[in-house]
């Protein structure tokens, strides 16, 4: 199985991986946490592409938007959702 997460996160010159959809609140909030911190993180909108979308379900687990990773320390660690980012870094 082709690992989605890895595929999107190669050669990013980011911080932060976020899935997202359209019209997620959490999704907006957790962008203006990025910027107001000053992170750098790239987006991937999952609202017309279902199939992704499944197989990040399958391979996270997590089932609701935002999906987010950290890809500090040249590593792929998956956060959670927008709470989970909060919580990690209150």
């Amino acid at each position: 199985m082709i690992n989605v997460i890895e595929n999107d996160a190669k050669d990013l010159d980011s911080e932060f991986l976020m899935y997202s959809a359209g019209f997620c609140p959490y999704c907006i909030a957790a962008k203006r946490f990025f910027e107001s911190n000053g992170f750098k993180f790239k987006e991937i909108n999952l609202t017309n592409n279902h199939e992704k979308r499944n197989l990040i379900i399958e391979q996270t687990g997590h089932r609701t938007v935002p999906v987010i990773f950290d890809l500090r320390e040249n590593k792929i660690r998956f956060v959670g959702g927008f709470d989970d980012l909060i919580a990690e870094q209150s």
